[in-house]
């Protein structure tokens, strides 16, 4: 599987424009593209404006599709807008243990 790490700095009072678009991106990503597995968007303590977002695709290929999605290109609209830096960590997932209950 292929996972991908992103660390998002978001411009000062860009925080509920990031979040609306973001979210939009994640829901529509899980809900619309067979070969995301995963899509989960988190903050940083103590720092309003960092985030980091944890992605599981069933293989690159998918991360491809995924680029290619309409909801993508929106979110692409809003992060040229409110995102300062972007750090992507690409990997293969190793293992996976959860006891999770959804948000």
């Amino acid at each position: 599987m292929f996972s991908l790490v992103v660390q998002l700095e978001v411009r000062p009072g860009s925080r509920e424009e990031f979040l609306a678009g973001m979210t939009a991106n994640a829901q529509a990503s899980v809900r619309d593209e067979p070969g995301c597995l995963r899509f989960d968007v988190c903050s940083v303590e103590g720092d309003e404006n960092r985030f980091v977002l944890y992605e599981l695709y069933a293989d690159a290929d998918a991360f491809a599709a995924h680029k290619q999605a309409p909801h993508f290109h929106a979110w692409r609209e809003v992060a040229d807008r409110v995102v300062a830096s972007q750090h992507n960590t690409p990997g293969t997932l190793v293992a996976t243990n959860s006891a999770e209950v959804a948000a």
